[in-house]
């Protein structure tokens, strides 16, 4: 992706911000009554994981796992490796994965299985972004931001090559 350019603006700060909160309301919704574990994706989650943090009512307990099939491409690998793994014990929890994004969808499934290992007492998904064009095995998320087509993405965490992640807005790379 040489001589990349930012493309327009396909959600803003404030859609993001409406549709957390819509979402946050659905979840606390959903787990009346209950504590939920909320499961960071690093880095690409981390504005999408604030955002959720502030709009889901539970009692809830936060935790990071840095999974990856990229490295520094643009493509996946298909080889799905834990650098980071949890901190806490999720045994009989709710857990929520907070995901910047379901591409191809490799990743997310791995973590999933990774996760369900631990016998929590339930695992749902909670993306940002979803691009259902390019999946590649089955996996849905529970709670989707938006729909997006198949575009580079960047922006709101979202990064290319540790770049863009700042941008306060979801945009796509032109190039």
């Amino acid at each position: 992706m040489e001589n990349n350019t930012v493309g327009k603006i396909l959600f803003t700060r404030e859609q993001i911000e409406k549709r957390a909160e819509e979402i946050g309301a659905q979840i606390a919704k959903d787990y009346e009554g209950e504590e939920v574990y909320l499961v960071g994706t690093l880095r690409g989650a981390v504005m999408w994981m604030a955002d959720m943090m502030k709009n889901i009512t539970n009692d809830a307990e936060i935790d990071f796992i840095v999974a990856s099939s990229y490295g520094s491409a643009s493509t996946t690998s298909g080889v799905v490796k834990i650098k980071k793994d949890l901190d806490g014990d999720i045994y009989g929890k709710n857990v929520i994965i907070i995901e910047d994004i379901v591409d191809t969808g490799t990743t997310l499934k791995f973590l999933k299985e990774h996760l369900a290992d631990r016998n929590p007492k339930s695992i749902k998904i909670c993306t940002l972004l979803d691009k259902p064009s390019r999946r590649l095995v089955d996996v849905k998320a529970d709670y989707v931001g938006f729909e997006v087509e198949n575009l580079f993405v960047i922006g709101y965490g979202l990064d290319y090559d540790q770049k863009y992640r700042n941008l306060p807005y979801i945009s796509y790379l032109e190039g």
